[in-house]
Parts: structure tokens; sequence; C-alpha cells
């Protein structure tokens, strides 16, 4: 029985060929997101990524997706039979919420939660609530670029949004999330987004910026968007019935789908294959 070598991303994956000379280990690589497409990436990072993809494609024994999105695009572009599996969530409900952390808010606001980069569309959602009377919570690492930091004079004094510093502790997270009545979400990179699956535990609805990854991971049943305008209408237009079947669904999905049991079991059937 041989040894089994797990890894986690790509950006390590140009050893994989050192390993195959010195090791008869079994490899399996979770390649993460399609990380070279992302916008942070530029120049010889972006190159080193997408050749760091090849390598672990044409090393590994299997590949893992975290999306079927991912999966279609390592079988279109490699012709590789990836193992899709997911993320859990339901460790964000699991945790006791710490009711301090949100005393400040009032019940009933959308909420953004994310890093803040470009690819996840925040100058949007931020653009789309300017012109809503909807309260919208946006919790994000704002001072960590000249991006977040420009977005964040921008909003510092407006009426209805809320430019909220980042928040690690779980039980401030649960307690935030736990008042809002709807959730933003504009990754548009990556795969399945471990945010997202955790808020989809809440049972609230969601809009979700319409990539074929957030569709794959909602499987269709979220609310969608692709730019502010779109956003704008989906708030105006929802109704309490909508939110309602929404919400349901997104927890139906979640418990379904996304739990670290279920996770778990996946990886372990691959390691003891």
């Amino acid at each position: 029985r041989h040894d089994r070598i797990l890894l986690l991303g790509v950006s390590g994956a140009t050893i994989l060929p050192f390993l195959r000379l010195i090791s008869r280990a079994r490899i399996i690589t979770n390649v993460d997101g399609i990380e070279w497409r992302r916008e942070k990436w530029r120049g010889l990072a972006k190159h080193y990524l997408r050749f760091a993809e090849k390598v672990a494609v044409r090393f590994s024994d299997v590949v893992i997706a975290d999306n079927q999105a991912i999966a279609d695009y390592l079988k279109q572009s490699y012709d590789c039979e990836a193992t899709v599996i997911t993320y859990g969530g339901d460790h964000a409900v699991a945790v006791e919420p710490d009711p301090a952390a949100a005393a400040h808010l009032l019940d009933g606001y959308v909420l953004g939660l994310c890093r803040i980069d470009p690819e996840n569309n925040i100058a949007m959602i931020l653009e789309a609530f300017d012109g809503l009377d909807e309260a919208l919570v946006f919790v994000g690492n704002w001072d960590k670029s000249d991006y977040g930091r420009a977005l964040k004079a921008k909003y510092a004094d407006h009426p209805t949004i809320t430019i909220h510093d980042p928040v690690f502790d779980p039980g401030g997270l649960r307690a935030i999330r736990d008042k809002a009545s709807l959730y933003v979400h504009g990754h548009s990179a990556g795969g399945t987004n471990p945010a997202l699956v955790e808020m989809m535990h809440f049972g609230i609805p969601i809009l979700a910026y319409g990539c074929e990854f957030n569709r794959q991971t909602t499987e269709g049943e979220a609310l969608y968007f692709r730019s502010a305008e779109e956003l704008r209408a989906v708030v105006r237009q929802l109704t309490d019935d909508k939110a309602c079947l929404v919400g349901e669904a997104m927890r139906e999905i979640a418990r379904r789908r996304y739990t670290w049991d279920l996770i778990g079991k996946a990886y372990f059937a691959l390691l003891e294959a």
C-alpha cells in the first residue's frame, strides 16, 4: 500500500515531477480555483500559475475540482476527468453567536461579506445600493488595498450603506449573519466559494453574481445579477413570498451538499481507494 500526497492548490505543483522520480506515492491534487484568471495576478505570476496548473493536471493521479464548472474547464482544457468535491459550510451555524458583535446593527439588512478585491464586484454592489432604500452592511478588509480604501472613503457617510471592518471571530460572524435578511455575493472567479456555502445554511435569499461558478453552487435557485442595474432591479422586485422560497431552497441545497461530514467522507474515499 503506497503513501498518499494531498496537494491543495496548484502554486506548489511544480515540485510534482520531482516527487514522481523519488516516490511511488499516489498524488491527489485539489486545483482550487482557476487561479491564473484572477485579476490580482499579472505578468510573471499569472504565467507561473497557468504553468503550475498544467503540471498539476499532468502529474497527479487524481485531480479534484471544487465546482462542476472547474471540472468542465479541466475537461475542455486538458481532457482531465476531475472529481468534484466542494466545501462544507455547516460550521457557520454550529457556533454560538456573540450578540455583542452585532448590537450596533439593526435587524433586516442586506449583508455583503468578502475580501475587498475587484473580482468580487464590490464597486458594482455599492453602486447598486447607492440607489436603493434598503440598508446594506458590507463587511470586509477595506484597509488592505487602494481599491478598498477608495471605496470606504466614498461610502463612509452614506445614509443606508455601512462599511464594516472585518470580523474574524466565528461567534461574531454568526451574530452578524443571523440579523441579515438577504445576502449579496459578488464573487466572479474561483469556484465554489466558502462564504457562499456558509451563508446558504442560514436560509435567507441569496443574490449572486451570475457566473457559472455561483450558478452551479446554488443549483440555479438563487437570484442573479451581472450589473448594478440588474442587482437594483432584483432587489426592488423581490417579494416576501419569493424571498421565502429562495431562502428555503438555499438551506435545502446546503444541507444536502455542503456539510463537512459529506466532504470528509468524499476525501477519505479518495485517499483510501
